[in-house]
């Protein structure tokens, strides 16, 4: 069977199609509906998972985060409700035992400190202290100048690095700060960068706009800290999972303090490669609910658009009758009630594609701020493709019965019916 799809075929079918407007229009609705859910709840749950990755940006996701709490077992003499604390040598036994580990790095806060800059002065600021590897957990964002380096740690330097909200506190007239001086627990600092990432998303002991990143080597000394440290990350080197390294690294730490490797409350250690497994997942299933949900409603409409175009041949019954008469064959009969089935779903379809770009446009420009885009709420243009595909496979699919069974319309049957 060939369809054909010249200047005849096509008014014919455009024909039929207007002598029969409200049957056209029901044939339609079911495929628009269908494809327009399907398009539009594509869409959005893509822009929802580009919001949410926009949250988790700059972190590392293959990283854990180590805390002590108090101990809730006995062990070895050592009664249970023990406070502990992690110390500054950590971080190398655990870099020398684990080589599966890429980054091990400490990290202090001191949160409600007082950062001024001649009148000027933000009252909860987080004085945060941390070594230059961080930045390869938290990457910052940096408006002016440069992060932390190794020299600044040895050296102990007097440097910081500002968060955005302590930055335009501080320096409301704006610029780059950097060689400027701040006051911090009676200590001057010099500014070397600043951080411009917004406080959503994943926050580590405070919100990166309220910090005020020092050498944790500074902060240790200037704090009175000694070695002790409040956070130990660390990042798994690729092709092993953190899942898989962290009942050794609870081992290793309860053996060098004292502590049950049983009792993880002793040891909270915070796997951030397992919520991004889960957030992962979860966008996963809800596409596939979209796609069954879309799919299931497209596929009531191509059954609505068989039913109706079998109304068609039905009343159409002494035309084709006619046709046949003066020397129509049957694969002209049934190509031309496929073509008009393919178009009428290609239509409908087309519409409801355009329909749901034009909705998901307007969502995102209500997501816009600062001429800055949150996330695209669009189709991806491999799915418009894949729709359409599947539009002219239904189509042709919903034509198949009333085209059968208007082949079998014998001339002298459809006259006696006339």
């Amino acid at each position: 069977m060939k369809i054909r799809f010249d200047t005849d075929t096509f008014r014919e079918i455009l024909d039929s199609i207007l002598r029969n407007k409200s049957r056209s229009f029901l044939t339609g609705f079911g495929v628009f509906w269908g494809i327009f859910m399907l398009m539009l709840l594509t869409g959005g749950n893509q822009g929802l998972k580009e919001l949410l990755n926009k949250n988790f940006e700059g972190f590392a996701q293959n990283t854990c985060i180590a805390f002590a709490d108090n101990t809730t077992k006995p062990y070895k003499g050592f009664k249970k409700d023990r406070s502990w604390n992690m110390q500054y040598s950590d971080v190398d036994r655990l870099k020398h035992m684990m080589p599966e580990l890429e980054t091990v790095t400490p990290s202090v806060s001191l949160w409600g400190r007082t950062a001024a800059r001649d009148e000027y002065a933000y009252s909860s600021a987080v004085v945060k202290g941390v070594r230059a590897d961080y930045a390869l957990i938290e990457t910052p964002k940096l408006m002016y100048g440069r992060y932390l380096n190794d020299a600044d740690l040895a050296h102990e330097r007097k440097v910081c690095v500002l968060g955005k909200k302590v930055y335009t506190t501080l320096f409301p007239e704006g610029g780059d700060p950097c060689g400027e001086r701040i006051l911090l627990g009676g200590t001057y600092y010099s500014v070397i960068g600043v951080d411009w990432r917004e406080g959503g998303g994943v926050q580590i002991n405070g919100s990166p706009s309220d910090m005020v990143t020092i050498p944790i080597t500074q902060a240790a000394k200037a704090y009175n800290l000694g070695n002790n440290i409040q956070l130990l990350c660390f990042t798994a080197k690729p092709g092993f999972v953190m899942s898989d390294l962290t009942p050794r690294v609870r081992e290793i730490m309860a053996r060098a303090h004292y502590f049950d490797p049983t009792d993880e409350q002793a040891l909270f250690l915070l796997n951030t490669q397992l919520i991004f497994g889960i957030v992962d997942n979860l966008f996963k299933g809800i596409n596939f609910l979209v796609w069954l949900i879309g799919l299931g409603t497209l596929l009531a409409g191509v059954i609505g658009v068989s039913n109706i175009m079998m109304v068609s041949v039905k009343e159409r019954t002494t035309e084709i009758g006619i046709r046949r008469a003066i020397g129509a064959t049957p694969s002209q009969i049934l190509g031309q009630i496929i073509s008009e089935s393919i178009v009428l779903t290609l239509v409908a379809g087309m519409s409801a594609i355009v329909f749901s770009v034009l909705i998901l446009a307007g969502v995102e420009l209500a997501m816009t701020e600062d001429g800055i885009l949150k996330a695209a709420f669009q189709v991806p243009f491999g799915t418009a493709i894949l729709a359409a595909a599947l539009l002219t496979l239904l189509g042709v699919v919903a034509g198949l019965m009333p085209a059968s069974r208007a082949m079998q319309i014998k001339p002298v049957d459809a006259m006696r019916d006339e």
